[in-house]
Order: C-alpha cells, then sequence, then structure tokens
C-alpha cells in the first residue's frame, strides 16, 4: 500500500494547524507544504508591531524550520502554486513541477487589495501591507522618506499608519469614506479612533481619494480628487484584502466571495478541503457563509480540516467577525453584527473615552463593540459563538462586573463533540 500524501497550499495559520492536526492522528502520510513566502510561518497579524519596531523580524516567526523537521513536513519555499488539477490530482507550480496529491488543503489566504485604475499606483514607493517583505521594504524607505501616505481608513491602513508615526513618520490617512474602520466599527465607535489617531499627530482626510500618484519612476506626490496635491514619496494602500483563488479558476471547485466549504471545511470536490482567509465558511451571526479573515478563525478551520483528512468527520460550528485591535493605548474589540435594524443597548462617555455597545436579535446576542474598556470580551464570544439564551442577563450586559459566575446556570454542557 502506498503512503498517503496530504499536500498544503499555504504557510500561515492554516496551514500550520492542519499540519498539527495530522501529525496528532497520522505520523505516516507524507506532507507537503507550499509556499510562495521565503519564510517559515510567522504571524501575519504582529507586522505592525514589526513595522512600529517593538517586535524584530525573528519575533515574527512562530514555526521555525525545525518544526517542519520534527513533523516530517517536505516544506517547499518560494514555489508558487499557479494551478490545481483536480482530475489528475496534483497542483502545478509556477515552473511547472506537478505535486501529485490524495488529500488537498487549500490554505491560500489573501492578498492586498491594489486600485488598478489609479494612475501611477505601480510607481516606486506604493507598497502593499501584507507581507514581511513590505514591511522590509517600507522600512527601507523611511530612512530617506519623512512623509508617509496611507490610502484607506480600514484595519490595514490605521495598523500601517500607526507603525509609521512610531517610526517617526509625518504621517497622512486619506479616506474615501467618511469615517475609519466603517467596515467594523459604527460611527461613534469610529469617532472615539478618529480623535486618538489625531491627538498624536496623525493629519485624517475623510471624504478624499487619491486620483493620482504623481513622479517619474518613483512616487513624489499625490493628488486628491479635489486638486490637492501632497508631497509624499512613501505611500500605503490599505484598502482591503482579496482571497487568493486564481490557482482553482480551471477548476469546478465553487466558490462565491472565496472558496465555499461545508461544515467539514469540505469543498465540493472530493478530498479537496480549504481553511483560513481564502475559504467561505458558514457564519453564527449572518446565518450564511461569509470570508472572517482572521488568524484566530484560520487556526480552528485548519485543525478542522487537518482532523478531518484523517477521517475525524468533526463538525466546524462556523465562525463570525471579530476584530481586536489597540492604537495609542486605545483598545478596541468588534464582535459580530455592529450595526443594523437591531435591538442595541449601549454605553458611552466621552471624557474617559469608554465606549460600548451590544446587538440583540430576539433572545441571542449577535454584536458586541467595545473601546477605551475590553473586559470580559471572551464573555461575549462565548455568549455568540454558542447562541446562549440572553433574556435573563440583557440588563447585565453592559455591566463591568459581569463575569462568567453571572452566566453560568445559562451554558449548557455541549451534546456534540465539538473539536478545539
Amino acid at each position: 500500500m502506498s503512503t498517503k500524501k496530504i499536500v498544503i497550499i499555504g504557510n500561515s495559520a492554516a496551514g500550520v494547524a492542519a499540519i498539527e492536526a495530522i501529525r496528532e492522528r497520522d505520523n505516516a502520510s507524507k506532507i507537503t507544504v507550499i509556499s510562495d513566502e521565503s519564510y517559515s510561518a510567522y504571524c501575519r497579524c504582529l507586522i505592525s508591531n514589526y513595522l512600529a519596531g517593538t517586535i524584530d523580524e525573528n519575533g515574527l516567526i512562530y514555526r521555525d524550520k525545525k518544526f517542519y523537521a520534527d513533523n516530517m513536513v517536505e516544506l517547499l519555499l518560494e514555489k508558487k502554486a499557479e494551478k490545481v488539477d483536480v482530475k489528475k490530482k496534483n497542483v502545478v507550480l509556477e515552473d511547472k513541477t506537478q505535486i501529485p496529491y490524495d488529500s488537498l488543503i487549500i490554505a491560500t489566504g489573501a492578498s492586498s487589495k491594489m486600485p488598478k485604475d489609479l494612475k501611477g499606483v505601480s510607481k516606486k514607493g506604493v507598497f502593499a501591507f501584507r507581507t514581511i517583505n513590505d514591511a522590509r521594504d517600507i522600512l527601507n524607505l523611511t530612512t530617506v522618506s519623512h512623509t508617509s501616505c496611507i490610502l484607506g481608513g480600514g484595519l490595514i491602513g490605521l495598523k500601517a499608519a500607526y507603525g509609521l508615526k512610531k517610526r517617526g513618520q509625518d504621517v497622512k490617512i486619506i479616506v474615501r469614506s467618511g469615517r475609519l474602520m466603517s467596515q467594523v466599527v459604527d460611527n461613534i465607535a469610529s469617532s472615539f479612533i478618529l480623535k486618538r489617531f489625531q491627538d498624536n499627530g496623525i493629519e485624517v482626510l475623510l471624504n478624499s481619494d487619491v486620483s493620482e500618484i504623481i513622479g517619474n519612476g518613483d512616487m513624489k506626490a499625490l493628488k486628491l480628487d479635489n486638486g490637492k496635491v501632497i508631497g509624499c514619496s512613501l505611500a500605503v494602500i490599505g484598502k482591503g484584502v482579496s482571497p487568493n483563488v486564481k490557482l482553482i479558476k480551471e477548476t469546478d471547485i465553487k466558490t462565491d466571495k472565496g472558496i465555499l466549504v461545508d461544515e467539514y471545511m469540505r469543498t465540493n470536490i472530493e478530498n479537496v478541503y480549504a481553511a483560513g482567509d481564502v475559504c467561505q465558511a458558514y457564519d453564527l451571526t449572518m446565518g450564511k457563509p461569509e470570508i472572517n479573515a482572521l488568524w484566530p478563525h484560520a487556526v480552528e478551520q485548519g485543525r478542522y480540516a487537518g482532523a478531518n483528512i484523517c477521517g475525524d468527520n468533526l463538525k466546524y460550528a462556523g465562525s463570525f467577525g471579530m476584530n481586536s485591535v489597540e492604537f495609542f493605548g486605545l483598545a478596541i474589540i468588534s464582535i459580530g453584527i455592529f450595526d443594523g435594524d437591531y435591538e442595541t443597548l449601549s454605553y458611552a462617555d466621552k471624557d474617559k473615552e469608554v465606549y460600548k455597545k451590544v446587538v440583540i436579535d430576539g433572545d441571542r446576542l449577535i454584536g458586541a463593540l467595545f473601546v477605551g474598556s475590553i473586559a470580559n470580551s471572551g464573555l461575549y464570544t462565548r455568549l455568540i459563538k454558542e447562541r446562549i439564551n440572553i433574556s435573563g442577563i440583557k440588563d447585565d450586559l453592559l455591566d463591568e462586573n459581569i463575569s462568567y459566575a453571572k452566566i453560568k446556570n445559562l451554558v449548557k454542557e455541549e451534546k456534540e463533540k465539538i473539536y478545539i
């Protein structure tokens, strides 16, 4: 009997978690991991800390090469998977090498969105902010550039702005919409975040867009849609990410926003699984498949995919939007649905820079938003994830003293086998 061949495309949170889950169950199968980067697995969510100078490159690495050796993994770095052939059951690399598989996990993650229609976007000095190499290239330019412009007011853009400000740059954020972090917080929370950035010397230009990046080869300035020109030689594009699905375009693997998976992390093609930022799994708050591109979800999905490849048949309950970040000492947590036509309870203290909000649908908590004070955020996450009836504690949800002890009688023992 030949050795089973498991191929994992992607070497970040989901891919590494899949390796660990497989090796907990199976030491015989051959595991091959394909990555287009040159590094062992690193923590992508800490890139802004590296940019800020609070950690070095070694601090980003969370699985070194010894991990792959100890787990008998063939690690192919700097190898780009060009396409998947599900009929022949192999992965074709950019150099046309074919890697055969019996089972496949697609954990290719996502890439930064670059506005292709923006004139001058390919000039030197314009960067994405997704990888170690992106951060390294940005840092190299800060030695000669003193003004940095960030295009976009979402998490990626704000993390870049924070890191560059910590490096002593004069930072300007240019935002098309009327507020910061519009995809993950409401208007009130956004106003707290805006104030904190402004208080730390960052200029924020709302309701503004860049019409052209000016320069001959190297960028020298940005032209806004109102005609204003801002001189700078470094710009970071923070316009979100897109799942890396190009390599399956010639297959029958079903996609929507990302690769569609069932509760076992399976695609519609036998023996092909997907996990992490590339996949679209069930969202507990939305009630339909959504992409929730977050590190903890990628880890969990990768572990389920790895376990199920080994025959465990474990059901993944689903994910939901969840963001946790801190800027200049201001902590922000957004969980689940933060806006919409639902019952809400909220509390705001502008002087203390504290804001709390919970979103309720019937007798279920479906969202929570905290700025400044984030105590017990794990409790709210559990209430949402386990769909616990909160009607008996609704009036206590904004109480700082709420604790697990207060709701323990509401929590039922899980009947089904849940893999964590």
